[in-house]
């Protein structure tokens, strides 16, 4: 079990990147959070086996038609004992 603390910059607010990465995250069973930061970078937290969030970041890098991903932080940080879900907030 691994968490990261992810920063992600580029095309990525007003373009669905909340849903997207919450859509991701739920088909491989991870945990964490995703929200905007007034700096117009978003910010993810991602918690689960190695193998799936790999897939998850790689996905998210790619972005989509309407996501445009410039640069990603990754760093890893302490798991959080009793996550239980992806949410993402509204701010």
């Amino acid at each position: 079990m691994k968490r990261y603390h992810v920063f992600v910059d580029g095309q990525v607010q007003g373009v669905g990147m909340r849903g997207f990465c919450m859509m991701e995250a739920q088909s491989r069973g991870l945990t964490g959070s995703v929200k905007n930061l007034d700096n117009g970078m978003v910010e993810i937290y991602i918690q689960g086996e190695q193998e799936l969030i790999d897939a998850f970041l790689e996905k998210v890098s790619q972005g989509n038609r309407f996501i445009r991903v410039d640069d990603m932080s990754v760093k890893e940080v302490p798991v959080v004992e009793g996550e239980k879900h992806f949410s993402y907030g509204w701010y």
